[in-house]
């Protein structure tokens, strides 16, 4: 930070000292030029001129099981830093926006939590503190390169099998201070007595809900992340076993038939969440990337026209209903099949899920799975991941995560080279959610220009409430700007690039645009 902050005073003492004949920053709606200005001909540069994706793209770095990041447990801190630094490098090469951070895998946290153990994917001990705080760390990291960062949690996941390197369902082998150990009555072994046992927080027991929620919520109270993201771990995934929660739903089952008892616990603790997160910090964006399939059209008409597991049914998760009760900003199903599958067809369920979500403000992502390129058939063509990206642009999808980091620094068959450069070759802006879209944030006042032989220096003084800034390069010809950059605010806010006229805009952290200024 102190570096960035010399290079940016050294910036700004340019700019004061440039010569008259400079190229200054001047407000939108200027259409005259600096005759040596690249480009003599007229630039305009209103906010009908910017050209810019608003598209998420972001990809999942998961800890648990050590699968993305960190590469082994129990590094030491310095490695464990250049390791996350890496894959802000691999964002920004890909043009992503955003990275969703496995903070809570399985009862566990990346911080110093009152409510659950230090992760072993971590520290390589249950419960040991590393010294630091790495998501303090990480959000700081990733907001200084202008990535979003949002915390991915695992609400109802107590423990990892033994066969991961987890603790099983044993109470004796969890973390000294695992909340399950202080409330045996909270959790369900699933499945039950076998190797690849986990706990379960049960979601049929208020206070356990409660207590996850208020893990969460200590994460959004205490750090400055952009979104709360959780993925399709709720009711486990039957996989031929009973999930044994025959004490709660004998206590709190009120006579309703089992399946309806587990959809409401679901649907009342993703209410809760929501509001919660809106009532603390209204910006804070709420999401979910769940089973491609709600339910098929032979059980529901309302359902896709597919033939696979349903969960509303399998894992009680009503994710159609989700998205009707607004109670979701986004919601990113994992479509993680080929195009023309027979069971569950890319290119058929990719437009129920447009249709779902029209409406109804919540915006759709699509979990891509970056982690089948190289299978046998259709996965092994590198185009596939191209097409559906396509496909998501034809139906006006929000944006893409990709699963999982390491299957993007992976490459393989160049496929992920292939879609970057056919969808992601210019950077793109983050969403605004429906219901943070508000009034414009202030246009950064400009402080100037220059040419330093063939960069282009840019500098402005920040805007009031920005939490970032859009560099345009305007092109003469078209009279259109294209963006090339954003960048984090800071004090001395500044970018260099080619030497060119450009538009720069203020971003607000409801990713809310200004007024464009012009460099001419």
């Amino acid at each position: 930070m102190q570096r960035r902050l010399l290079i940016g005073l050294v910036v700004v003492a340019l700019a004061v000292t440039v010569p008259a004949g400079a190229t200054l920053l001047r407000r939108a709606s200027h259409s005259d030029t600096d005759p040596g200005s690249a480009g003599s001909a007229a630039v305009s540069c209103d906010a009908a001129s910017l050209v810019a994706k608003r598209e998420l793209r972001g990809m999942w770095l998961t800890t648990v099981s050590n699968i993305d990041w960190p590469s082994k447990p129990g590094l030491p801190e310095a490695t464990v830093k250049a390791e996350y630094l890496g894959w802000l490098d691999l964002a920004q090469k890909m043009n992503h926006n955003a990275v969703f951070v496995h903070v809570r895998p399985s009862g566990d946290a990346f911080w110093p939590s009152a409510y659950a153990p230090w992760s072993e994917w971590l520290t390589g001990v249950r419960g040991k503190d590393p010294g630091w705080d790495p998501m303090a760390w990480m959000i700081s990291e990733t907001h200084a390169r202008n990535l979003e960062f949002h915390a991915w949690f695992n609400p109802y996941r107590g423990s990892q099998p033994e066969a991961s390197g987890g603790a099983g369902a044993d109470f004796a082998k969890l973390a000294p201070d695992h909340p399950l150990r202080r409330h045996p009555d909270w959790a369900v072994a699933f499945p039950e007595g076998e190797k690849n046992s986990r706990f379960y927080f049960d979601p049929g027991v208020p206070e356990a809900r409660r207590f996850v929620e208020d893990t969460i919520l200590e994460a959004v109270n205490r750090y400055d992340i952009d979104g709360v993201h959780f993925d399709d771990f709720f009711y486990p995934y039957p996989e031929g076993h009973e999930f044994n929660d025959d004490s709660s739903y004998a206590r709190y089952g009120g006579g309703k038939h089992r399946a309806d008892w587990r959809r409401a616990n679901v649907d009342t603790f993703i209410q809760e969440i929501s509001g919660r997160i809106r009532e603390v910090k209204p910006w804070v964006r709420f999401g979910l990337s769940p089973f491609g399939i709600w339910r098929n059209k032979a059980t529901d008409p309302a359902g896709s026209d597919t033939h696979g597991l349903e969960s509303y049914d399998a894992i009680y998760a009503d994710t159609r209903k989700w998205v009707k009760e607004k109670w979701l900003d986004y919601i990113v199903p994992q479509l993680y099949w080929n195009i023309g599958f027979d069971k569950a067809d890319y290119a058929k369920l990719l437009p129920w899920w447009a249709e779902t979500v029209k409406g109804t403000g919540t915006q759709l992502y699509i979990g891509q799975a970056d982690y089948r390129i190289g299978e046998d058939g259709p996965w092994s063509k590198p185009a596939e991941l191209d097409r559906q990206l396509a496909l998501n642009e034809r139906y006006g999808v929000a944006g893409s995560i990709h699963f999982s980091a390491k299957q993007v620094k992976a490459d393989r068959l160049g496929a992920v080279s292939r879609y970057r450069d056919a969808h992601y070759a210019q950077p793109a802006l983050v969403p605004t959610a429906t219901r943070l879209v508000d009034a414009r944030p202030p246009a950064p006042a400009p402080t100037g220009a220059r040419r330093d032989g063939d960069r282009t220096v840019l500098t402005w003084r920040p805007a009031e409430g920005v939490t970032g800034y859009a560099v345009y390069r305007a092109d003469p010809e078209t009279r259109k700007a294209n963006l090339v950059a954003t960048v984090r605010a800071t004090d001395l806010p500044s970018w260099i690039g080619p030497i060119g006229s450009y538009c720069v805009t203020a971003l607000d952290r409801n990713n809310n645009e200004s007024e464009p200024v012009l460099v001419a």
